[in-house]
């Protein structure tokens, strides 16, 4: 069985070329696949539509054309995205195969082109019977977001912000023990849900890790599905175990700067115990993002700006407030001139002026440069020494000190270096003396003997 995963569309105003874009290319791409099912796995719109907005128009269009090809599944995403109610509008607008919306925790098989749904969270004895007996395609476990206001009620709120896991892994071991007997019977089993699993991997490269997520990669097994199809998180990855796979086909098309990796969705193959999914790259635009710790670098945004024609740009740079206005915004927008976008982000930082702590404790003018000159880890003695001078002299005194202090200095680099003391050498020493360019000064003690006396003779001053 062939389904396309699609997840986290996020139609709205600002969104609708990117989103529309991408999501036309999965849905066609779909269809020449030859898919049996569609899968939305939340978060279809960006937050509330107006009935009259275009981008919901949009989506309806996307959505009835792939129902003319396919039975879709709707599973309700995060609620600030997608408001409880938005997606039963959804189920109006069917072509030739059924769009079914699970917006509650429950099983749903699929028979043909129709839907059936578990009167409970799970399909009962009587209607598992039913079920197998039908001989469904494939049953789908569907777990959308929670209402955690809800949640609380149920386990207290003291418990609601740490216990979801626990309370979703448990039905996730109930639905399991059904979906294994669904499996006996040669009938796949999917299970579609919204959330984070612990450990993923976020668009930016970051890992979610805690106490307050919806699932770990355990539960999600527990479930004994063949295919565990998420949304939520807008990188795509997948994790296999036994022929069973865990997978996100992250968002349908790139709608944050920085974001990791391929967009896309997923085109599963879905078998009992031997489940494969591929993810299929949708045109998603290119960004290039271009960050500086000071001011930019503009023969680096010349250089960047040759391979950005119809990328979308974004350049953050910081500088100090002092001098923020030495960045030529308009320079750097002529450079990207041929960008599908330029976003520049600077952050100017303020000076801040503190003064040294204990400063104001200290009575005397000299204790308190002391004290400031400790904090500022510089010498005092100079900044004392002027200071005095300051308070002591006038003007005049000061200008002739300050002129005696340069002249001598300048006398002192003037006078030639003392000539170095001539070294004074034995004769024993003469034999290995090497000295070229130097004067040599050889003295003979009167106490010398002749032998040593006889090395003095011409041809040892010549040489």
């Amino acid at each position: 069985m062939k389904i396309a995963h699609f997840s986290d569309l996020h139609y709205a105003p600002g969104n609708l070329e990117e989103a529309d874009r991408c999501f036309g290319f999965a849905a066609d791409r779909a269809v020449l696949e030859h898919a049996n099912v569609a899968v939305i796995s939340g978060d279809a719109t960006d937050h509330r539509l107006d009935a009259h907005a275009p981008s919901l128009n949009r989506l309806a269009r996307r959505i009835n054309g792939l129902s003319g090809s396919m039975p879709v599944l709707m599973l309700q995403g995060t609620f600030s995205h997608e408001p409880p109610g938005l997606l039963r509008n959804f189920e109006l607008m069917a072509g030739t195969h059924e769009i079914y919306v699970a917006d509650r925790v429950q099983q749903a098989c699929l028979r043909g082109s129709r839907f059936y749904a578990s009167a409970g969270p799970v399909f009962s004895d009587a209607e598992l019977g039913e079920v197998i007996e039908m001989g469904a395609d494939v049953v789908f476990t569907c777990l959308p977001t929670i209402n955690k206001g809800q949640l609380a009620i149920a386990v207290g709120a003291k418990d609601a912000a740490t216990g979801l896991e626990a309370v979703l892994a448990d039905y996730l071991a109930s639905a399991g023990r059904i979906n294994e007997q669904l499996r006996s019977a040669g009938i796949r089993t999917v299970g579609v849900s919204h959330g984070t699993v612990n450990g993923c991997t976020t668009e930016h490269g970051v890992t979610m890790a805690g106490f307050d997520h919806e699932f770990s990669l355990g539960g999600l097994f527990d479930a004994a599905c063949d295919a565990f199809m998420l949304g939520h998180i807008h990188k795509a990855q997948q994790w296999e175990r036994a022929g069973r796979l865990v997978a996100y086909p992250g968002s349908i098309g790139r709608f944050h700067y920085g974001e990791e990796g391929d967009k896309g969705f997923l085109m599963w193959d879905v078998q009992i115990g031997d489940t494969r999914a591929e993810l299929i790259a949708t045109p998603a635009r290119e960004t290039v993002c271009i960050d500086f710790d000071g001011p930019p670098d503009m023969q680096r945004l010349a250089s960047l700006a040759l391979n950005a024609t119809d990328k979308f740009v974004r350049i953050r740079w910081q500088v100090d407030e002092e001098h923020r206005q030495s960045v030529d915004r308009d320079a750097i927008a002529a450079l990207f001139a041929g960008a599908a976008e330029l976003k520049v982000e600077a952050r100017i930082l303020p000076v801040v002026r503190s003064r040294a702590q204990g400063i104001s404790l200290e009575v005397t003018i000299d204790r308190k440069i002391e004290r400031w000159a400790e904090h500022a880890d510089v010498a005092a003695g100079p900044l004392l020494e002027r200071f005095q001078l300051l308070e002591s002299g006038d003007a005049e005194t000061i200008a002739a000190r300050v002129l005696a202090d340069l002249m001598q200095a300048e006398k002192l680099v003037a006078e030639p270096a003392a000539q170095a003391p001539i070294p004074m050498l034995s004769t024993n020493d003469v034999e290995d003396l090497t000295l070229p360019d130097a004067t040599v000064e050889i003295v003979a003690s009167a106490e010398s003997d002749s032998p040593q006396l006889s090395w003095l003779d011409d041809d040892l001053f010549a040489a």
